[in-house]
């Protein structure tokens, strides 16, 4: 069960900081919109002289825009740059996308420690995927010592900050009792709010739970215990 726990948990949390650019269909090409490029071409410029003045939303957004192929990056390092100088000017966002440069290895050596370290800064600051993507790492050993108490730290944040998967993942902790204390009740409370957000196999370990913990019902033709026969 809990092999099939972790891989469950690398979909959960494989989610792309930087999205791809859409395709065209084989042998297509878009048709080019002048007026549109040079929209978020002057956009980029307004944004850089913004970054370059300290402002961190703005280093975020345009190494956002780089990332996506919306406007050119000048040189190798500049997506780098600018997320890393959002991410230390404490934005969450930024701390998150950064780490994931270091996690995956994009554009930089795979670094799993600087990776880690983002992760926290952003997750701490209540960062949903960053505190699912931390607990991931805790509970696979990824890059980090396998730590069952981290990885339910980070989940349960998720979960009362009302994330559905993460709910599922306290639920289930509680139910076999790693990370958490072994303890049905709460199990059931958590897998009961991961259905309610249509979790079907939330649902279904919530009614599995139900049942055993159900009263034994005696048949109407047979006494509820047993009785004495000396008597």
């Amino acid at each position: 069960m809990r092999r099939n726990l972790v891989i469950w948990l690398l979909a959960l949390s494989a989610t792309q900081a930087v999205a791809d650019p859409p395709s065209l269909p084989d042998g297509e090409t878009a048709p080019p919109d002048h007026a549109a490029q040079a929209d978020l071409h002057r956009t980029a410029a307004d944004l850089e002289r913004a970054a370059r003045s300290g402002h961190r939303l703005a280093a975020y957004t345009l190494a956002m825009m780089m990332a996506r192929g919306q406007v050119p990056s000048p040189d190798s390092t500049a997506i780098w740059r600018w997320l890393r100088q959002a991410a230390t000017a404490g934005l969450a966002d930024a701390q998150f996308a950064f780490g994931q440069l270091y996690d995956r290895g994009i554009g930089v050596p795979r670094a799993p420690g600087t990776a880690r370290h983002y992760y926290t800064l952003a997750a701490r600051q209540g960062h949903l995927q960053a505190q699912i993507t931390l607990g991931t790492l805790y509970f696979i050993g990824d890059g980090v010592a396998k730590d069952d108490v981290q990885a339910a730290r980070w989940y349960l944040a998720a979960a009362q900050a009302g994330d559905a998967g993460a709910q599922y993942i306290v639920a289930h902790m509680y139910e076999q009792g790693y990370g958490l204390p072994h303890n049905l009740a709460e199990a059931r409370q958590w897998y009961a709010l991961a259905a309610r957000q249509g979790d079907p196999v939330a649902a279904s370990r919530l009614a599995n739970l139900i049942a055993a913990d159900a009263p034994v019902t005696p048949s109407p033709d047979r006494p509820a215990t047993p009785q004495d026969p000396g008597r």
